[in-house]
């Protein structure tokens, strides 16, 4: 029907040109973004989804932080305990030259007392090397939890006594000064290095497991990133066809919008 009051045609054109115009819009929305999920209304249940992989993905990432903080003061405190090596190998060495009866009181002098300078530098470096403020090598009674992932997922790594006076080491009190008590030394040393390694080889193997830790989580965070992609990203292939098609619509409705307001023009050529 030809009226000029209603025009029904303009009014649908327009219906059909807004809803492709929305699409268009959402099409640059998602290509610009990268996401197929931009807001809740686009996807509730896959939003749900990403949000909680995206937690969990973060916890990972932190886990991993945390096992690689760990590495780095086990790091430190073996570094320690290789200068303790150095401490307890010189200390060794003077006990083996004071043994011998070929040296006068005076030299023997001179060797006990770099003998007890390098037990006070042990005492130093168990004492002084701290990470964070954590101290690992001056008590046996304690230990530091690693934390990663959810819930009570750690490691926990076992502090050492590497100080002199501890029953490990236990190095006050011996001397050089004679040949029988270098001997007695040499002994106790052996005794101290063994305490030493074992310290320092539980600290290594600490590192190899919390390696293989920081392996294993980056394995999961990239396949939670992997899934939270199929769940959010915009596969942009198909989106760029989406996009053309909408664009063709919409000008194709703005086409027929300018076609349907020009009929009512008909309507007047009648009633001239």
């Amino acid at each position: 029907m030809l009226a000029v009051k209603n025009n029904i045609m303009a009014l649908n054109a327009a219906r059909h040109l807004g809803v492709s115009y929305d699409s268009l819009a959402k099409s640059v929305e998602r290509l610009s973004s990268g996401l197929r999920i931009n807001s809740a209304k686009d996807d509730a249940a896959g939003l749900a989804v990403r949000e909680l992989m995206r937690a969990d993905i973060a916890v990972i990432e932190q886990g991993a932080r945390n096992a690689q903080d760990g590495i780095s003061m086990l790091q430190t405190m073996e570094g320690a305990m290789a200068v303790i090596d150095d401490a307890l190998v010189r200390m060794k060495q003077l006990a083996e030259q004071a043994a011998t009866g070929s040296y006068s009181p005076a030299q023997r002098t001179i060797m006990q007392n770099e003998f007890d300078e390098m037990r006070k530098e042990i005492d130093r470096i168990a004492g002084a090397t701290s990470f964070n403020d954590i101290s690992m090598l001056n008590s046996a009674n304690d230990s530091v939890n690693i934390h990663f992932g959810k819930y009570s997922d750690n490691i926990s790594i076992s502090t050492s006594n590497l100080t002199s006076a501890s029953a490990g080491l236990n190095t006050t009190g011996l001397t050089i000064a004679g040949a029988d008590s270098a001997k007695n030394a040499l002994s106790a040393l052996d005794s101290a290095i063994s305490v030493k390694d074992t310290a320092r080889a539980r600290f290594g193997y600490m590192m190899n497991r919390l390696e293989s830790t920081v392996a294993v989580l980056n394995i999961q965070k990239e396949n939670l990133i992997a899934s939270e992609s199929r769940v959010s990203d915009v596969d942009v292939a198909t989106e760029v066809a989406q996009m053309t098609r909408n664009q063709v619509l919409a000008q194709a409705g703005t086409a027929m919008l300018a076609q349907a307001n020009a009929v009512p023009q008909m309507a007047l050529t009648l009633l001239r």
